[in-house]
């Protein structure tokens, strides 16, 4: 069977003058090295996740996120502290730019009692529900069905509060798809779905399993404003997810965003990548989120070459300090073992 390349241009224009477009959109230069400061740290975190899952201290699988970090702090940047965030399982970088304790993070990794959910949640299932981080569901898709009944609550409790669910390409072809949308399209619910498009859905291309892309269409034909963005950049997703969080906020209703980005690395710790070829993966590692966001920054002065590396090692210790907290924080005792499980 033949694919079907996503045809469709972005709804973003290409970001060419960063200060202008930074001004634009209210950013100061110290909110943009912030930006890449968090990405930097995002891809430092997973790397190192890496490490350890190689050394047998990271039990489970993981699902990393490396080559998608714009779409994070996109994300992070937009989200209020008492905002709703459904995630799916390669969430990492999101609970990251949302401003989480990275040390606790790295103790759930660790399976540590000082993690998120005491070392029970690990990389899949890691949630931190006092924040409104409802974390990642075991069933692909599930957390839009979630996302559309927070969407309900906020609205009878009638709060200005938004519910953000992130999903992939894959989670877009199942039928909670089409159901939340449209409950959350007759009602006026104020959910902004967030479908990171990073071409694979586990080892297949999403064109092959598609009928129509870009997905943002099928929003559209349920009343519910989409756009297909370039998610490597980071003021494009920043700017689409500002607008469909003020979209949402106001009672006017969900917005979609597809988010169109790549995983460098495979589906999961157990995936060989023998689905795609290097030169493809090496093709957009050269356009991946964080060399053109440092590009853009050294081009326009905002950052320099000494700058970068300082950047780089900060984060880089930032990382190794939350290993040494989780190595050094406690197991979760045996007789905890059926705790936190039930309400």
């Amino acid at each position: 069977m033949g694919t079907k390349k996503i045809q469709a241009k972005y709804d973003n224009k290409k970001t060419t003058d960063i200060l202008k477009k930074a001004d634009e959109l209210g950013l100061s230069k110290d909110t943009l090295v912030k930006m890449y400061e968090t990405m930097v740290e995002i891809r430092h975190f997973e790397e190192m996740a890496t490490q350890l899952y190689a050394l047998g201290k990271v039990h489970g699988t993981m699902h990393l996120s490396i080559g998608q970090e714009a779409v994070a702090v996109g994300t992070g940047l937009n989200l209020k502290s008492d905002d709703y965030l459904l995630n799916h399982h390669r969430g990492h970088g999101h609970f990251i730019a949302s401003g989480a304790d990275v040390n606790k993070m790295m103790a759930e990794f660790l399976g540590k009692d000082t993690g998120f959910c005491h070392g029970h949640g690990g990389s899949m299932h890691i949630a931190d529900v006092s924040a409104n981080n409802l974390g990642a569901q075991g069933i692909v898709g599930a957390q839009m069905g979630i996302a559309a009944g927070v969407g309900i609550a906020i609205k009878i409790k009638k709060t200005e509060q938004v519910a953000l669910v992130i999903f992939g390409d894959g989670a877009a072809n199942r039928g909670i798809f089409q159901e939340s949308l449209n409950m959350s399209s007759i009602w006026d619910l104020p959910v902004v779905y967030l479908c990171e498009n990073n071409h694979y859905g586990m080892s297949v291309e999403v064109e092959r399993v598609s009928g129509k892309v870009p997905f943002k269409d099928r929003a559209k034909a349920l009343g519910v404003p989409g756009y297909f963005i370039d998610g490597n950049d980071a003021l494009a997703t920043y700017e689409y997810l500002k607008n469909a969080f003020d979209h949402a906020r106001t009672g006017k209703g969900p917005v979609f965003l597809e988010v169109e980005t790549y995983r460098f690395l495979g589906h999961s710790k157990s995936d060989r990548n023998l689905y795609r070829s290097k030169e493809e993966i090496n093709e957009w590692k050269q356009k991946g989120p964080i060399r053109r966001f440092q590009k853009m920054l050294l081009e326009a002065n905002i950052i320099t070459d000494n700058q970068v590396k300082e950047i780089d090692n900060k984060m880089a210790k930032v990382i190794e300090d939350a290993v040494e907290f989780a190595e050094n924080s406690p197991e979760p005792k045996i007789e905890d073992v059926t705790e936190f499980v039930y309400a």
